[in-house]
């Protein structure tokens, strides 16, 4: 689906379009989530209701593509931690296909096999402002620009404009990341309120980020 919309308003115009189609609107939110936290989720949510999706998938990425290399833990502690903060949380799912396919996780092949395996789904792919900027250097941008349509979320400190279609969803903004957390916990700080109470219960048993 080509939305032209860059305003706030776009809710309406999709809902009135999914009346006329049988095609499912799914959001992804991908990211190493090394941990997932509350700002995650409250993101995933808040695209899912504003702009009327069925349904947002989580993804975990296997090896981000990024130059600055990023440490992370086993895939396996990641995806049990996504399992345990989505649980009975109704629209919010997961999609493990980068797990799955190991290697370097680049967006637009990941996005391609996607379309492919699901010709009757619309993919809204969502953002962060401080990765809005980057989307001119993104891996075959303008390829992936035809798979997907991008949906951006404000993120404290960041201000972002494009000249890239990209609907505009506000969200609460939380001042949360995961290197805060692993941070958190490296010192012995509980990040209680953080992040779902199931996961940091896993964190401490499994003795993560010590």
């Amino acid at each position: 689906m080509a939305l032209e919309l860059l305003t706030p308003f776009t809710k309406v115009e999709l809902e009135e379009e999914k009346k006329d189609s049988n095609r499912k609107q799914i959001g992804i939110l991908g990211g190493n989530f090394n941990p997932v936290h509350n700002a995650h989720l409250v993101v995933a949510d808040q695209v899912r209701q504003q702009l009327g999706l069925d349904q947002v998938l989580l993804m975990p990425e296997f090896i981000p593509p990024h130059v600055d290399k990023k440490e992370t833990i086993d895939e396996q502690h990641r995806l049990k931690m996504l399992q345990l903060a989505i649980e009975g949380i109704e629209g919010l799912d997961i999609e493990t296909i980068e797990l799955e396919r190991k290697g370097v996780s680049y967006t637009y092949d990941t996005m391609k096999l996607l379309t492919e395996k699901n010709p009757d789904v619309d993919y809204y792919f969502i953002i962060g402002a401080d990765m809005v900027d980057y989307l001119p250097k993104w891996h075959k941008i303008d390829e992936l620009m035809q798979l997907v349509q991008f949906v951006g979320v404000q993120r404290p400190k960041y201000k972002a404009g494009t000249s890239y279609p990209v609907i505009w969803v506000d969200v609460p903004l939380m001042d949360i990341s995961s290197s805060m957390l692993r941070e958190f916990i490296r010192k012995n700080r509980k990040p209680n309120f953080l992040l779902p109470k199931p996961v940091l219960d896993y964190i401490e048993k499994e003795g993560l980020y010590q």
